[in-house]
C-alpha cells in the first residue's frame, strides 16, 4: 500500500468526489507507531492478517477512483486500535488475535486505553462523521478482507456481503451478484453482526437511515495488483447497478448544500 498517511489516525482521499458513496477502510495498514515498540510482535505477525486487512486499501483506492467516491481510512494497525470497534469492546485493543498474544495490549490501564481512544479512534470517528455530513444523501460502504484459513479451517466464501439491521443495499447486491461475477457471494459471512463487526455501520449509517453495506473479500483474491484491479472493477459495476436500482444518483452533487 502507499505509505502516505501512515501513523495518522484518519486519512481522506478524493475529498471533492461527486458520487454520494463514502468508502471506509478501517483496517487499511499494519503500521504500529514507534512508541508502542511493535506491541511486542515479531515482523511475521505484524505483516500477517491479524494486524490489517491485506489488499483492502488497494481495492478501496481503485474503487474510489472508479466511482469518484470519497475514501476514509485509518493509518494505524487494528492491533493499535480497531476503528471498527467501540471503545467499550475488548477487541478495540485486543490482548489476543486469533492464536497470537499481543503483549503490548496486555495489562493496559484505563488511562492507557483512554489515551489510545483519544489518539486514534476519536479522530477517525470525527473525520468519518464530517466526511459523511459533507455529502448529499450519502451511502456508506466499508471495504475489508479476510484470511482464507481461520484457526485451521478453510473458508469457502469469496465475498461476504455484511449488514446489520438495515439490509436494503445488501439485499439488492446479493440479488444482482451472479450477473457480475461467478464468485461465491454470501450474506453475513464469514462472520456477521453477532460477532461485533458492524460497528461502523451502526455508528455512522443506521441511525440516520443511510444505505450501507460491509464488503469482505477473501484476501487471496486480491493479493496482486492485477487481482485488485479486477475485483475493484467488478465491485464498481456491481455497486453502481445496485445503487441505481435503489434510486441513488451516482454522479451526485459532491458537497452538501449549505444550510
Amino acid at each position: 500500500m502507499t505509505t502516505a498517511g501512515l501513523g495518522l489516525p484518519a486519512i481522506v482521499t478524493n475529498p471533492s468526489a461527486r458520487a454520494p458513496v463514502v468508502l471506509v477502510c478501517e483496517h487499511a495498514c499494519n503500521h504500529i507507531p514507534a512508541g508502542l515498540h511493535s506491541l511486542g510482535l515479531s515482523e511475521d505477525v505484524q505483516n500477517s492478517h491479524v494486524a490489517w486487512d491485506p489488499g483492502a486499501i488497494e481495492v478501496a483506492n481503485r474503487l474510489s477512483v472508479l466511482l469518484d467516491a470519497r475514501l476514509v481510512f485509518s493509518g494505524v494497525s487494528r492491533l493499535v486500535y480497531d476503528c471498527n470497534r467501540p471503545p467499550s469492546s475488548d477487541d478495540a485493543m485486543p490482548v489476543k488475535s486469533e492464536v497470537f498474544d499481543i503483549p503490548g495490549n496486555a495489562g493496559l490501564s484505563d488511562a492507557d486505553r483512554a489515551e489510545r481512544v483519544a489518539r486514534y479512534y476519536d479522530p477517525f470517528r470525527t473525520t468519518l462523521s464530517d466526511t459523511i455530513l459533507g455529502v448529499e444523501q450519502p451511502v456508506l460502504v466499508t471495504i475489508h478482507s479476510f484470511t482464507p484459513v481461520y484457526r485451521g479451517k478453510p473458508r469457502i466464501t469469496d465475498i461476504g456481503v455484511l449488514h446489520d439491521s438495515d439490509a436494503r443495499l445488501a439485499d439488492v447486491l446479493l440479488a444482482r451478484a451472479a450477473a457480475h461475477s461467478d464468485l461465491l457471494f454470501e450474506r453475513n459471512q464469514p462472520y456477521g453482526p453477532q460477532d461485533g463487526v458492524t460497528h461502523t455501520l451502526k455508528e455512522h449509517a443506521i441511525p440516520g437511515g443511510l444505505l450501507n453495506v460491509m464488503l469482505e473479500i477473501r484476501n487471496d483474491l486480491i493479493a496482486t495488483p492485477i487481482q485488485q484491479d479486477a475485483i475493484a472493477g467488478m465491485l464498481a459495476g456491481w455497486l453502481s447497478g445496485g445503487l441505481a436500482e435503489l434510486g441513488v444518483d451516482m454522479v451526485g452533487q459532491g458537497a452538501a448544500c449549505p444550510g
